[in-house]
């Protein structure tokens, strides 16, 4: 057995910190190109400190990225957990100090953010110890360091923190050893194919070795380290991307080189077709289907776990849920069974974009999660939603005049004004807008219509508007 450097994770509430820690200790400037300000998806980073190796997992701290942080508290030997001086104990600090307990890791706590004027540790200690995290000096035995991850300040001292503590821990491999490590990331590139990040814990992977997951297979053809550079080896601790897989792993599978694994998979299987709440009477016809695309295994699974939720309020189902960039495919799916298009992270090519547009299939797109969630429920809620002002659509008379054409309807829900902008709806499919440019009951011109209320309307629109269509008002 030999001395093996510490996979060291990362771990807090969002915007406390953890990025901004890496970013000074590695010199660089993640944090600036991250969507939104966040951290979301793991990413493995090696640092030289001290002539000793030092590998860090990132994990994102925003709360729909748990599973993210759970498998990166699997893969570490230590934990570093970050609390920012001036904000205290959150939900997300909470959440980390579980998954640090459930795998039972050595770790540290660093206070961050003392350079703040309304820096204070000691408030800081008291929450940490009211939720069972007792540090040093303050009635318990849990090490710690005060830091400024903007300005640098305590951070060598950190380092060489987490240097001492490898020592005590003897974190070891054996380089002879079948190599084993975890998957951290995963996803499809256009141009390489399957690329799978993953970090070594034992013994020595090498261009052309088979290796295994338990749902996942291949044989590496190309190794980078975390740099992005080319290598023919890898050692123990090491972050690398592998190229070779036949299709991708779970995030946070173990891998092994030479034979298959066995047994259940770490990570849970793709969510397909989840309707709502099992409790409600809602059909899956009911159900507004929904196309997921992610850039990553793990981001596809953050976006399930959100979609599954938002079912537990609203009536959805997963059509389809893939790695990728939205494709004309993709597209084409969505239009066949009236699905919207939900993706995170992904950018869309010019043929899937011309269908969308033609074929009026609405896509919902944002590197941000959390305005993500937010335009879904939108639209979800406007979909299916009794209480928006709405017209059935009872008869449309004559051809259309450029973008104008009459339509007959019942008003479902009042009152309905003149002059109104709405949207088209189909079912749970947003068609497109249009104008009220004349109301009229009973052949006369009316200002507004209540509920109940069968009218006639010349409106404008360049949509073509169908029996059964809902015209609805927002």
């Amino acid at each position: 057995m030999q001395k093996r450097p510490p996979i060291v994770v990362i771990m807090g509430h969002v915007d406390h910190g953890k990025t901004t820690l890496l970013d000074y200790i590695r010199k660089t400037n993640i944090a600036a190109k991250e969507a939104g300000g966040i951290t979301q998806s793991i990413g493995a980073y090696e640092i030289i400190h001290g002539g000793e190796r030092i590998t860090f997992i990132d994990t994102p701290g925003h709360e729909a990225f748990g599973a993210l942080r759970a498998y990166g508290a699997r893969v570490a030997d230590l934990a570093i957990l970050v609390v920012a001086a001036d904000d205290g104990v959150k939900p997300q600090t909470k959440d980390a100090v579980k998954y640090i307990n459930d795998e039972e890791l050595p770790f540290v706590v660093v206070i961050n953010k003392i350079d703040k004027p309304n820096a204070n540790i000691e408030k800081v200690k008291q929450e940490l110890s009211q939720i069972g995290v007792f540090l040093e000096g303050y009635g318990g035995n849990v090490s710690w360091n005060a830091i400024s991850a903007k300005n640098g300040q305590g951070v060598h001292e950190l380092l060489d923190h987490i240097l001492l503590t490898s020592e005590v821990e003897e974190f070891t491999c054996d380089p002879k050893n079948n190599a084993s490590g975890y998957v951290l990331s995963c996803r499809s590139d256009p141009k390489r194919g399957l690329v799978v990040g993953v970090v070594l814990r034992d013994g020595t992977l090498e261009v052309g070795q088979a290796l295994a997951t338990a749902t996942a297979s291949g044989k590496i053809r190309s190794l980078e380290d975390f740099l992005g550079k080319q290598t023919k080896l890898l050692t123990p601790s090491a972050p690398a991307v592998i190229l070779g897989f036949e299709k991708l792993p779970k995030i946070g599978e173990e891998f092994m080189a030479g034979h298959k694994l066995t047994g259940k998979p770490t990570a849970k299987p793709v969510a397909l077709k989840k309707v709502a709440d099992p409790g409600t009477a809602v059909s899956e016809k009911e159900a507004m289907p929904i196309v997921l695309k992610a850039d990553d295994g793990g981001t596809l699974e953050v976006l399930e776990d959100i979609v599954e939720r938002i079912a537990l309020e609203l009536p959805l189902i997963i059509t389809q849920s893939s790695v990728g960039n939205i494709h004309e495919g993709d597209v084409k799916m969505a239009e066949s069974v009236g699905a919207v298009v939900v993706g995170f992270r992904v950018k869309m090519d010019k043929a899937a974009t011309n269908i969308a547009h033609a074929k009026k299939v609405t896509v919902l797109t944002s590197p941000i999660i959390y305005e993500l969630e937010k335009d879904l429920k939108d639209h979800l809620a406007k979909a299916t939603s009794a209480e928006v002002r709405s017209i059935e659509v009872l008869a449309v008379f004559g051809e259309a005049k450029g973008k104008q054409r009459i339509v007959g309807g019942k008003v479902s829900l009042g009152p309905i004004r003149n002059q109104e902008p709405f949207e088209i709806w189909q079912d749970q499919r947003l068609i497109g807008q249009g104008k009220i440019l004349n109301l009229q009951s009973e052949r006369k011109d009316i200002a507004e219509a209540e509920t109940g209320r069968e009218v006639g309307l010349l409106v404008e629109s360049e949509e073509s508007i169908k029996v059964g269509y809902k015209l609805k008002f927002i």
